[in-house]
């Protein structure tokens, strides 16, 4: 979305890509999830403008990207993350979300045959949702060129070039390309390209399973994210698309870092049996693929987005920590503005906390 948000701004843009092409990257491998509910304002902020893009694309540029309105649903079976949820609440209904905690019998209304023993309740947030990553990408690949974007595919970048600190250019297999203005979109690739003009970019990547079942009927519309921990994990999420496929997820503790996309044995045994325990009706459908993407983290969580520190002429918008189909419509945007220097004045919160010179801290609570 970031390239297509620059060729509507009438900059002269270039994608350089290593693939045969578009969306054949890491957001390939994402499940679909599109939120808002965040705890971190400038992610609610961005959650908010994505799913508002998301929610209308089919309306307003005519391609069914499979927009489904589910909401997110986080049961709660624990007194800790009772809390943890009711403490972020207030902030996040004061940045525009539609989110409550609701009780038990409501929980099990939203998703019918939700273990009820001990469920305490839960937050419920009904205007997020999921597309298909692969239709989207595609979409807003054919809206970029429609807009004058160039894309250059089956071209490895090995680095970039600058000189005195200012950027000028990346080196390729395919010989140099010279341009003022470098977006490093990179990924879990990005702290590789910085070494090559001795910057340190803070991305490291991690490795997140992921899969899919056989299609039942529809019988529950929400992303089910549960927080509790169990050995070998954070949490995990699931949801039922619109062709009735449920499609999840784990969160590994400790990460796995390394850009090692194997499947593993140990990920179905793992979810599954969580999973099930949760929602017992789903004990006998059939899993059909299950596969492997990398998450380029942060040290607290959050994108990088704007100017590099070190390098003039470098612009930064990486390190989605496996948020960035979500996020990246909103995120493209800002970035968009802030290259061509048509920055809105709500623009500035956004950066502010993206910042690539920023200090980091702690994770926010729903990273």
């Amino acid at each position: 979305y970031k390239r297509q948000a620059l060729g509507r701004l009438g900059l002269k843009t270039l994608v350089v890509d290593k693939k045969p092409s578009p969306g054949q990257g890491e957001n390939k491998h994402a499940i679909g999830g599109i939120r808002a509910t965040h705890s971190s304002p400038a992610k609610i902020l961005m959650g908010l403008r994505s799913i508002e893009i998301f929610s209308t694309w089919e309306e307003t540029h005519g391609d069914d990207i499979e927009w489904v309105k589910g909401g997110y649903l986080f049961p709660v079976y624990r007194s800790t993350e009772e809390k943890a949820l009711k403490k972020i609440l207030p902030i996040q209904k004061k940045f525009g979300l539609e989110i409550d905690f609701f009780d038990a019998d409501t929980m099990g209304e939203l998703v019918p045959g939700i273990n009820m023993n001990a469920l305490l309740g839960g937050t419920y947030s009904p205007n997020d949702g999921s597309a298909s990553p692969l239709l989207a990408i595609n979409a807003f690949y054919r809206k970029a060129l429609a807009y004058g974007v160039t894309f250059q595919f089956h071209t490895s970048v090995t680095g970039l070039t600058c000189s005195k600190k200012q950027i000028t250019g990346i080196a390729t297999g395919e010989g140099p390309i010279h341009a003022p203005v470098i977006v490093d979109a990179a990924g879990a690739y990005s702290q590789i390209l910085g070494k090559t003009v001795n910057t340190d970019i803070p991305v490291l990547p991690e490795s997140h399973e992921g899969a899919i079942t056989e299609p039942v009927s529809r019988f529950f519309k929400c992303m089910i994210v549960d927080l509790r921990p169990a050995p070998g994990s954070k949490n995990y999420y699931f949801y039922q698309n619109r062709h009735g496929q449920i499609v999840f997820c784990i969160t590994p503790d400790p990460p796995i870092l390394g850009t090692d996309k194997r499947e593993t044995s140990a990920f179905l045994p793992q979810v599954g049996a969580r999973i099930v325990d949760l929602l017992p009706r789903l004990k006998n459908i059939r899993v059909r693929r299950v596969w492997r993407g990398l998450y380029p983290m942060t040290p607290d969580g959050a994108p990088l987005v704007g100017w590099s520190p070190e390098i003039e002429g470098l612009f930064h918008i990486t390190g989605m920590c496996g948020q960035g189909f979500m996020l990246g419509p909103g995120i493209g945007e800002v970035a968009a503005r802030t290259i061509s220097g048509t920055t809105k004045p709500d623009d500035d919160s956004i950066l502010e906390a993206f910042s690539p010179g920023r200090t980091f801290g702690g994770e926010e609570t729903l990273k």
